[in-house]
Parts: C-alpha cells; sequence; structure tokens
C-alpha cells in the first residue's frame, strides 16, 4: 500500500506552500545528513506547521493511499506526520527505523493514534509490530481503536495469539467489531475457545454479548459451540437468532445445518442475504 509519492502530492495539494517547503527541506537535510535529533524536531514542529483542522477532500485522488487516508477522515497533520516519516525510511530504513520506534515511545495521545492508524502506508511496517501489539493494552478507546478497527494492520501482521487478544480486548471494551478487518480470514480454533468461554462467563451474569462476536466460530463447530449455537437460535432475542443462523449456515457442519434446519424462516432469509453479518443489527 505504500506509495511516497501520493502521500507526497496529498501534502502539495492541502499543505500551505511555505509548509511545504519548509518539510521538505528538512527531509533533504535529513537524506544527507543523518540525525534522529533533527528528525525528532521536525516531527514535534509539524504541528505549528500543519493544521489538523484542515478537511481534506479526497476526491479527485484516486489511489490506494488517498482511499485509506479518506475512510479514515485525514487530516492535514496526520498526512504530514506519515509523510516525513515514509520519506526518512524510505531514504535509509535501517539508520531511520529504530528512530521513528522512538518517536512513538515518547508520542502524545494525537501522534500515536495517527501512527496506529496509518502504519500500514509506511515503508516495512511489519517493523513496528511490538508498538502495533502494545497498544492493544490500552484502555484508551481512541489508541485501541487506531490499531484494531478499520485496519489492515492487524490480519497482515499479528499472529492468531495476538489477533486473539486484540478480538477479545475489543468486545471486552464494546468497540463495534463489525469495523475488525477479515474476521473470517483470521478465524481459528484457538479464538473459538476463548469466544465461548467468554459467553458462558456473560451469560452467567445475565450480560448481554455483541452478536458480531460470534462470527469466527462457524468453521470451528465442536460439541459445545453447537450447544452455545443452539442457545442462540432458541433465545428471545431475535439478533443472537441471527447470529447464530449464520454461523450454523456457513459451518458447513451437519448437526449445524440440522438445527438451523428447524428454524425455517431463519434459514430462507439467511440463504436469500436477508440477514448477513452486515445488516445483523437492522
Amino acid at each position: 500500500m505504500h506509495n511516497r509519492e501520493d502521500i507526497q502530492n496529498i501534502v502539495i495539494k492541502y499543505g500551505k506552500p511555505e509548509s511545504i517547503a519548509w518539510l521538505k527541506d528538512k527531509i533533504e537535510k535529513m537524506a544527507g545528513n543523518k540525525s534522529s535529533k533533527d528528525l525528532f524536531m521536525t516531527y514535534s514542529l509539524l504541528n505549528v506547521k500543519f493544521s489538523a483542522s484542515k478537511p481534506i477532500s479526497f476526491d479527485d485522488l484516486d489511489n490506494d493511499s488517498s482511499r485509506y487516508f479518506n475512510a479514515h477522515k485525514a487530516n492535514i497533520l496526520q498526512v504530514a506526520r506519515i509523510y516525513l516519516l515514509s520519506e526518512v525510511l524510505s531514504e535509509d530504513i535501517e539508520f531511520y527505523t529504530p528512530k521513528v520506534a522512538n518517536i512513538i515511545q515518547v508520542a502524545d495521545t494525537g501522534e500515536l493514534e495517527t501512527f496506529l492508524k496509518y502504519l500500514v502506508l509506511l515503508p516495512n511496517p511489519e517493523a513496528y509490530k511490538q508498538t502495533a501489539v502494545e497498544a492493544l493494552r490500552t484502555n484508551i478507546a481512541i489508541i485501541f481503536d487506531a490499531i484494531s478497527l478499520n485496519n489492515p494492520y492487524p490480519a497482515k501482521y499479528f499472529n492468531d495469539q495476538q489477533w486473539n487478544q486484540m478480538y477479545l480486548k475489543a468486545a471486552f471494551m464494546e468497540r463495534d467489531l463489525s469495523q475488525i478487518e477479515s474476521v473470517d480470514e483470521r478465524a481459528n480454533e484457538d479464538l473459538t475457545r476463548i469466544i465461548s468461554d467468554y459467553a458462558h462467563e456473560r451469560w452467567a451474569a445475565s450480560r448481554k454479548i455483541d452478536p458480531m462476536f460470534w462470527r469466527p466460530v462457524s468453521k470451528f463447530l465442536n460439541e459445545e459451540l453447537l450447544n452455545d449455537m443452539n442457545t442462540l437460535l432458541e433465545s428471545e432475542d431475535v439478533i443472537e437468532n441471527k447470529s447464530g443462523a449464520l454461523c450454523c449456515y456457513y459451518s458447513e457442519n451437519d448437526k449445524a445445518i440440522a438445527l438451523l434446519n428447524n428454524k425455517p424462516e431463519l434459514k430462507h432469509k439467511v440463504a436469500d442475504g436477508q440477514i448477513n453479518w452486515k445488516t445483523i443489527k437492522q
């Protein structure tokens, strides 16, 4: 997804000419004379040169980077930050990778949010996996959301344990699970056990569970999970009925299909596309 030219074009289009000239000059100097001090100083001054309140319209910019920035409603300060990091890393990835990691270790909340949200646009984003995994430990919603929601990074780079930790924490923090990317592709057997255990705890405490939470279990329906599916299908909550129906329908499991056959109307709606994971809460 990384494309320096695309990111530069956004900065040129929406930044002030004098700010762009200043930033380009700094980048050129850092390319010729590698300096962690200059990088830290330049990065810290970006919020003086570029405004976080400056709206950007990406309507006439059609490339991967622009679409990604647009989907996250990026402002010009965020784009400038990613542009600076992208440029210095492209000049000397070996020298600047640990320097960028240092910047992020001392970043304020806004800077860390930007870094995590747009990390996938940087060259060699996998080098910062530790930072991304650390972000899962936070209880600050905007930081957790930056890495976990509408972000392809976890699906690309997290191992199963890290992915599962993120998914469970998102449910625990009551984040919007529909915004986690590649849930079906990253489903795994350990996660389904975690989901079932967590659901039983919630049920025991008479607490609700986000119906989206069940999505990864379809391909791993053992006896215990089949009992969970039956609980969902027989629930008085129509949204739980839908989640059970979707899991059973896509499971390719004869016992699960047999359970769903007892709910012909639900099965028909799933088969017809009236019920799917995108519309489940409607």
